[in-house]
């Protein structure tokens, strides 16, 4: 699975570098492939490339982009399968979830921003000025491994969709599947320059990315600390920044919940994908009446958890992303001052596999209950009612995501107070089309629907 080119100015080409970046299954722990190590050098080339681009796109029509956009959905639709299987060797997703999440999340993304490119462009008038949207210029898209393909197009599709030209780094640990997306933007026959790839690690490629004096945004997905680092070097040169940032969640189980589906759920939520999701539910709140009932059923569910290979049809855990994320999540559960309810069952002796773990009585101010562990752990805190659930949910430098489960006015009475970008009342539906982002430390700016294309458009108004 070697890939030995960047994408740039719509051809392959070759990179600066003969150095290359080794990708690792971490199901077996086995040399997948190689990809080029992008430089400086090679960024420079691509955001030239881009920004030669840029006008060309920006005075196109939103339809015209639509309709690109609808040729890429058809040639990326064509990979459904290899995209599956490729998230399942570089990442270990089991194959179940890889097809319904990490290959068909996305494509249902690109398939909404190709409809969104195509209804009447919004403009509106306000006393004497006609207000309209314009593309911000040439993005610098930079995205994490844990949805390899999911945040490439969130942030790609909707900066397309809104005229401007992109330039991706995705990670150093998952790049495989990146590619997939730039052979069928080669199929499909997207304008030179439009969209540009350069592989590479963050402290070449990605800061040579928030950098750049021709870069007019730079998107990012990743770690709150990374984030922060970005901001700094964009704000240099006074750069819009787009960040979706670390995650705590709180799911809250009130008093008048059907407890049972409530904890199934949450814990199902709390390990998708290994429990390396940003939205994981990973503190559950419950009302004192039902806890021990709540953490009694979480154990057991936990425990149902099959781990192992993830083309088994019957996993449904598979590895973390590598041994210093494995070494990580032990940390946490080494230190933790808490009941073990769940986490003594036996994983694979041969890759980064860590045991679906619970814990009880966490405290909600200790390193458990505050830290974004980003693995298979789930911490249970009981609570005497609703304001002090509340506040035990937004006691937390993050607010990403979360769930409210009870009667449907009371979960959303809650669901209302929680500090928090996005809320699931009663197990409701993850929704591509509604605005995604955080809160506080969470990050900055929305992605996915109509909000997701305005974070990348100016705003201009014209007097007449």
């Amino acid at each position: 699975m070697n890939r030995d080119r960047l994408y740039i100015g719509g051809r392959w080409v070759a990179p600066s570098s003969d150095e290359t970046i080794a990708v690792e299954n971490p199901a077996t722990e086995e040399i997948l492939g190689h990809v080029p190590a992008g430089t400086a050098g090679d960024v420079d080339r691509a955001v030239a490339a881009a920004r030669a681009a840029f006008d060309g796109w920006a005075a196109t029509s939103m339809a015209e982009r639509g309709a690109v956009l609808g040729k890429l959905h058809e040639a990326l639709s064509a990979r459904a399968a290899d995209i599956a299987r490729t998230v399942g060797l570089e990442l270990g997703t089991p194959i179940k979830i890889a097809k319904a999440v990490q290959a068909g999340l996305p494509l249902a993304v690109l398939r909404g921003y190709a409809d969104l490119a195509a209804q009447p462009v919004r403009e509106e008038t306000i006393g004497n000025s006609l207000v309209v949207r314009e593309p911000v210029g040439v993005v610098g898209a930079i995205t994490p491994w844990n949805y390899p393909l999911h945040q490439v197009v969130a942030k790609v599709a909707a900066a397309l969709a809104a005229g401007c030209t992109v330039v991706l780094k995705p990670s150093e640990l998952t790049p495989l599947t990146a590619y997939l997306l730039f052979d069928a933007a080669d199929e499909a026959g997207l304008p030179e320059g439009v969209l540009n790839l350069v592989p590479g690690t963050g402290p070449v490629v990605g800061a040579a990315i928030a950098g750049h004096p021709d870069v007019d945004m730079v998107s990012f997905t990743g770690s709150t600390a990374t984030g922060r680092a970005i901001s700094h070097a964009a704000a240099d040169r006074i750069a819009r920044v787009a960040l979706e940032l670390g995650g705590k969640s709180a799911n809250v189980i009130l008093e008048d919940a059907d407890v049972t589906k409530a904890v199934k759920v949450g814990v199902g939520n709390a390990f998708l994908n290994s429990g390396q999701t940003c939205t994981a539910w990973t503190r559950m709140l419950v009302h004192r009446s039902h806890y021990d009932t709540a953490v009694e059923l979480a154990g057991s569910v936990a425990q149902a958890f099959v781990t192992g290979d993830p083309f088994d049809e019957a996993t449904r855990l598979g590895p973390l992303v590598s041994a210093a994320q494995r070494e990580r999540v032990r940390g946490f559960i080494e230190r933790a001052d808490a009941r073990l309810v769940a986490g003594a069952a036996p994983v694979p002796e041969k890759g980064y596999f860590v045991a679906p773990t619970v814990f009880a009585d966490v405290d909600p101010d200790s390193e458990l209950a505050q830290e974004e562990i980003f693995g298979p752990v789930l911490s249970i805190i009981p609570f005497d009612d609703d304001d002090h659930a509340v506040r035990i949910a937004n006691n937390s430098r993050y607010g990403l995501a979360g769930g409210v489960w009870g009667s449907p006015e009371r979960a959303l009475a809650v669901a209302r107070r929680m500090r928090t970008g996005a809320v699931d009342v009663n197990g409701g539906a993850f929704n591509p089309l509604a605005p995604f982002g955080g809160y506080k430390q969470s990050g900055i700016g929305r992605e996915l629907g109509v909000h997701g294309l305005e974070e990348f458009q100016q705003t201009k108004a014209i007097q007449q």
